[in-house]
């Protein structure tokens, strides 16, 4: 799922793993003697979904009683810090690849490689994608999650904008100039912006990038290549739509993002995850039935590959590595990446679930709806997804290179400079 990271507290954690853990907390447990665990996680659309899969797991274990904790993305991470720091982690929380590196390289998230080794040693490998498992890894290659999810990018567009301008409804045929060939005829005919690029990276130019045969880091995350021939083709090609009158610039995003213009009608296209395609339904049952989600367009010449590609990412549940109630939490854990867990999961609507054979669930959450939402996109896009940008030098490196991307908007650097200058803050990061 697409956000955005908070710096690191690595002297901290350093420090931390030097401490003794022998003031830890007895066991907490309910009036009624129940083991009482925490369960943190930051987005409220999934808070339904997440106590189905508690209320599952407690029916099935009288004797535990879990809670589950809702913050903003923001709030989790600092409280998540602080609590890692004070060796107070929650007794199962989410994890994001944006954070996964590190706080399983200092120590703090438990090994849950062979959670399932007497179930099955091939279980993982069985039942989740290689892409949903790298997102559980720690730089060590081992696992400090169970997968949760797995998600695509799809390109949303409005229906009614389409039909006032007499333009077909984007599909599997089209590339990058059916894109830019539909957004100036619905400007033309409706005064309404087509396609909104906006400088974002998974919702944004990375799925271009790879598109065209580039990419954002090599195979073992160890450079970048923004100055490689395809990454700079789809760098210019996604960074140039700003100057197109279809398009709005990105002082305009800085005031109203792709979603807010798309959903009040000022806008035809814009990229999004399925992550979010659920809530969308759910508060804007106006606009049911006037849009839709198709597949990402290709790119139309790429430089290796059919030019489709589509960021994938996904979450992971985890639990501290010296968590004062870890048996139960792994057992939750254990739960939480069955078949059954993911089925309740699925069902809810919450996520796509990780557990390879169970998208349908997903799919079959949106039958509730009068409107007919094509969300078989989002999971016939796995076919093609690449597994969403990131390694342990990340965090200390994002913003630099989102702040340097700006600068090519706004003409202060050349697309070459801004680039090479992306290249090198990729290069000489160093894991916090």
């Amino acid at each position: 799922m697409q956000k955005t990271g908070k710096k690191v507290m690595a002297l901290g954690l350093a420090s931390l793993l030097a401490v003794s853990v022998s003031g830890c907390q007895s066991t907490q447990r309910t009036a009624d003697g129940r083991v009482k665990l925490s369960f943190q996680i930051w987005d409220t659309a999934q808070r339904d979904g997440m106590q189905a899969i508690v209320d599952a797991y407690m029916e099935q274990n009288p004797d535990v009683y879990i809670e589950v904790q809702v913050t903003s993305w923001d709030e989790y991470w600092t409280k998540l810090d602080a609590a890692a720091e004070a060796n107070q982690l929650p007794d199962i929380f989410w994890m994001h690849t944006n954070q996964i590196l590190k706080y399983a390289d200092y120590g703090m998230l438990a090994d849950v490689t062979d959670l399932y080794d007497g179930e099955d040693p091939d279980y993982y490998t069985k039942h989740f994608s290689e892409i949903s498992l790298d997102n559980a890894r720690g730089s060590d290659g081992r696992l400090y999650g169970v997968p949760k999810d797995k998600d695509t990018v799809g390109l949303v567009y409005s229906k009614t904008l389409f039909d006032q301008a007499g333009v077909s409804y984007p599909d599997e045929t089209w590339t990058w100039d059916d894109l830019c060939e539909a957004s100036a005829q619905i400007y033309e005919k409706t005064g309404k912006y087509g396609y909104m690029a906006y400088a974002d990276d998974q919702l944004g130019y990375w799925n271009f990038v790879y598109q065209a045969g580039g990419y954002i880091l090599n195979e073992d995350k160890t450079q970048a290549g923004f100055t490689q021939p395809a990454t700079r083709k789809a760098m210019e090609f996604y960074i140039n739509l700003q100057k197109e009158p279809w398009c709005p610039d990105q002082n305009y995003f800085a005031e109203t993002n792709p979603g807010t213009a798309f959903i009040s009608g000022q806008g035809a296209m814009y990229l999004e995850g399925n992550w979010n395609l659920m809530s969308i339904m759910e508060n804007n049952e106006q606009l049911q039935g006037q849009w839709d989600i198709a597949v990402l367009p290709k790119c139309p010449d790429p430089a290796e590959g059919d030019g489709r590609a589509t960021i994938s990412n996904g979450l992971s549940y985890a639990t501290g590595a010296r968590g004062k109630n870890l048996e139960y939490a792994l057992d939750f854990l254990r739960f939480c990446g069955s078949e059954e867990g993911q089925r309740v999961q699925g069902m809810s609507g919450a996520a796509i679930p990780a557990y390879i054979g169970l998208e349908d669930t997903w799919i079959q959450a949106f039958d509730k709806f009068d409107a007919d939402l094509s969300v078989e996109h989002c999971v016939e896009m796995f076919d093609y997804g690449v597994q969403s940008v990131n390694n342990a030098s990340r965090p200390n490196w994002k913003t630099q290179v989102s702040d340097t991307l700006l600068k090519i908007y706004s003409g202060e650097l050349t697309l070459d400079e801004g680039l090479n200058e992306m290249q090198r803050l990729v290069d000489e990061a160093k894991a916090p």
